[in-house]
């Protein structure tokens, strides 16, 4: 195998395919790449026991060929290249790799040790690369990081004729998202309802932003996506996230409305003298939004302009870190808190039909 590429593009190849390798694992060639060079072509492939990722870029390919080196090796090797063209080749059991009047010798792992890739499921349809992008990251805030309950580690995504849903929850926040897709004609009628490892599924949406619709692929047992000469997948966890529907519905409520830049700013403000447990309290009424936060005899205080409906005046507090994460995920002017009371449920919204929704527990006010 003898191939020349531009740096740059090799760096950005494996570095994207090398995200699903595993940090330890009992079979050595599961740390490997695979590179596959053939017809102007190089095709660079990773995978483990839960996902796969593969993309093609251009390349000069002098001798058709292939070769699996220690990926995180290469991914090294391909960050202190030179700029310009690097030029590879399988010599004897090494693989070399030389940029300029740098050169570098990789020894090659086994071929045929190394595991076929799995399949590409059915392909269901068609999603915007960078509106499901910013649909996951807008979710995937309240994903759960405790590896012992491992469904609040994923993401619900769910099919329901032309909408796609998106849902996480740690039990203490639930973040919602819907989106349009374009169901293929061969699953128009199907819906789905499955569970995504969030990092995962983070990976690949962000890989996807930029690349124009992407094809959506589903079975019983992974997800899978392909777009622009990317290909990825990924498993499904077992279990069903709790529903949402009764939890969002919140029957007779305040509404408050109030600037999204401003009191995200006024909220890491307030929140460097809270610590441990201490809440950042929102007190709204007809005057507008007072911010509090203390620990022992540490007080900070801002007011905002805020309008409130519903009620006279309403006073919550929430965990800052939870607070910030649920703001940081909305993208418009203004944020819609919808208030029960203090201690209870209160749900965030990004305009007056809720595509994305982002409810918290609201805890004790501060006295």
């Amino acid at each position: 195998m003898e191939f020349r590429i531009d740096s740059a593009v090799l760096t950005e190849a494996v570095t994207w395919a090398a995200r699903v390798l595993p940090t330890r694992s009992p079979l050595p060639v599961l740390g490997g790449l695979l590179l596959e060079a053939a017809d102007g072509r190089l095709r660079v492939s990773g995978l483990d026991h839960e996902a796969s990722a593969r993309v093609e870029v251009e390349a000069d390919t002098a001798v058709p060929g292939r070769a699996l080196v220690l990926g995180r090796r290469l991914v090294d090797i391909c960050k202190v290249l030179p700029r310009g063209h690097a030029e590879l080749a399988v010599e004897g059991a090494r693989l070399s790799v030389t940029s300029g009047d740098a050169r570098f010798g990789l020894s090659l792992l086994p071929l045929a040790d190394y595991p076929a890739a799995p399949a590409l499921p059915e392909v269901r349809g068609l999603v915007d690369g960078d509106a499901f992008a910013t649909a996951v990251g807008q979710v995937a805030v309240a994903a759960g990081r405790d590896d012992s309950l491992p469904v609040l580690t994923g993401i619900r995504l769910a099919l329901d004729g032309d909408t796609m849903t998106l849902a996480a929850t740690d039990r203490y926040r639930y973040a919602v998202r819907t989106l349009e897709w374009k169901p293929g004609a061969g699953g128009a009628g199907e819906g789905a309802d499955v569970v995504v490892p969030a990092r995962r599924l983070t990976e690949i949406a962000r890989s996807l932003a930029g690349a124009g619709p992407a094809r959506l692929a589903l079975d019983s047992g992974s997800l899978g996506f392909e777009s622009a000469g990317t290909r990825a997948t990924t498993r499904l966890l077992d279990g069903r996230l709790p529903r949402h529907d009764k939890l969002f519905a919140l029957g007779d409520h305040a509404l408050a409305v109030t600037g999204l830049s401003p009191l995200t700013e006024a909220v890491r403000r307030v929140a460097v003298v809270a610590e441990g447990d201490s809440p950042v309290q929102l007190a709204f009424s007809s005057s507008g939004l007072h911010l509090r936060a203390g620990y022992e005899d540490d007080v900070a205080s801002q007011r905002l302009p805020a309008t409130l409906a519903g009620a006279e005046s309403m006073t919550v507090a929430f965990n800052p870190g939870y607070l910030l994460d649920a703001l940081g995920s909305l993208d418009t002017p203004e944020v819609r808190f919808h208030l029960l009371g203090p201690g209870q449920r209160a749900l965030l919204t990004d305009g007056p039909d809720g595509a994305h929704r982002h409810l918290l527990m609201s805890v004790k006010p501060l006295i």
